[in-house]
């Protein structure tokens, strides 16, 4: 019998989710008119032109009243406001990443000692790593329950490299005559709000606490928040108001004045709240030191902003409300997605099986009883029933591996039909079923 493909690795929207229509009439009003009154403004410019290299300050102001008024809902004057020079738009937050770690570290000649990793992680965050010098210098840090990660590991490993003989290195062959960058002895990268592929969000008290060792030890910390407005918690009829982030945090508490580039960074995105085929996101960072830094890059500079035409796409949708609708119905329809999942888990699984809880974002974590093998159990229900799951060896941070694959795996709601999702759930507590009788486990 042919099984039909349920695939839970996908992690991106199903197409009947992606806003086609109202991409259009955005398209339309940013590019129907002959002319547009900022089109010789070299602040914003004409959107199929060259664009700034900071990219367009009314997109800039659009993200801020988004951020600030809509979704952390922060008071007039607060410190941890957004404003429009905190921000560099780019082309979404797997360029963002590059970027960041291409204009703030530098391994090649060990000035930036190690990158850490917060395992387990996005599968394809590594590449990133390889591709900016890091090979054979980045460490995995555990995450600690389901809020916090472990601190100790961290402390310890940069004591480690505190304490090492380090090559007489400088900063002095990417520093350019018009801009001093502010290069980091080290870098972390995690996902602090509905991280993927464990589901988990870090505490408050978690992030400060990462802030103030980031602070100590000349760190930049780079969370990827691309899942945190998800969240399906609250009526998907208001936009709900997610965790501070880092940035935040870190800005409301450095010293005041502009002489600090902040140990923070927020890549963001907008191919989890809209689409990712408009490839649209941006840096925040706690003031405009590290933004301009970033929006000064070669390829910026040569180039102009990498996203000109889509990011305006994106600031009509923002300032139509039509975002703002994609996304409420986005978090309406994972919500069901995430519910219907859970349910199925609990009624499918083997006893002791671990659940991470839908709360937001696109994944599950789920970790098998002691004597389940996660890769034999995905491979058999790919081969016999063409039900893809991602093992948990896929989430490894590479050169530092914790053999999640044993034991965990991730699934995700994005992709996948309610339908589906119960049937593919269905399927995967069989074959553990099937697994338990063939290696005599009491289930």
């Amino acid at each position: 019998m042919a099984y039909r493909e349920i695939n839970f690795f996908k992690g991106h929207p199903s197409s009947r989710l992606l806003p086609r229509e109202a991409v259009i009439q955005a398209t339309a009003a940013v590019l129907g008119p002959e002319t547009r009154e900022y089109d010789d403004d070299p602040y914003n410019r004409h959107p199929l032109t060259y664009g700034s290299d900071e990219g367009a300050l009314w997109v800039r102001e659009q993200i801020c009243t988004f951020l600030n008024d809509q979704v952390f809902k922060f008071d007039d004057g607060a410190r941890t406001r957004t404003q429009v020079d905190h921000l560099n738009l780019n082309s979404g937050a797997s360029y963002g990443m590059l970027n960041i770690l291409l204009q703030t570290t530098l391994p090649h000649n060990g000035y930036t000692r190690q990158a850490f990793i917060i395992t387990p992680t996005y599968f394809l965050i590594n590449d990133c790593f390889r591709d900016a010098g890091f090979k054979g210098r980045i460490t995995a840090i555990n995450e600690k329950s389901h809020d916090s990660i472990d601190f100790e590991s961290l402390v310890a490993a940069l004591d480690h490299h505190e304490g090492e003989s380090q090559p007489d290195s400088t900063t002095e062959i990417i520093q350019g005559p018009a801009l001093t960058k502010k290069i980091y002895k080290y870098v972390l990268y995690c996902i602090p709000t509905f991280a993927n592929p464990s589901g988990n969000t870090y505490s408050l008290e978690t992030r400060r606490r990462l802030i103030d060792i980031a602070r100590k030890y000349d760190m930049l910390v780079i969370s990827d928040d691309v899942y945190d407005i998800l969240d399906y918690t609250t009526p998907s009829n208001e936009l709900a108001s997610p965790p501070l982030r880092m940035v935040h945090i870190d800005r409301s508490t450095a010293p005041l004045g502009q002489a600090s580039f902040g140990n923070t960074i927020s890549n963001a995105t907008f191919s989890k709240l809209i689409a990712p085929g408009l490839r649209f996101g941006y840096h925040e960072s706690i003031n405009s030191n590290l933004a301009r830094q970033l929006s000064k890059g070669g390829a910026n500079v040569s180039g102009g902003t990498p996203s000109q035409l889509n990011s305006m796409i994106v600031g009509e949708l923002l300032r139509s409300g039509a975002a703002q609708r994609c996304i409420a119905h986005l978090r309406s329809v994972y919500a069901e997605r995430a519910a219907i999942l859970t349910a199925a888990l609990k009624k499918c699984m083997p006893l002791r099986t671990e659940i991470t809880p839908v709360k937001g974002g696109y994944f599950t974590w789920v970790t098998l009883p002691p004597a389940y093998n996660a890769v034999e159990i995905s491979t058999v229900l790919a081969n016999k029933f063409n039900v893809i799951l991602a093992n948990g060896s896929n989430f490894e941070v590479i050169g530092d591996e914790k053999n999640w694959g044993q034991s965990s795996f991730r699934l995700s709601i994005s992709y996948l039909e309610a339908d589906q999702i119960e049937r593919g759930i269905e399927l995967l507590g069989a074959v553990c079923k099937s697994y338990a009788t063939t290696n005599n486990i009491i289930m």
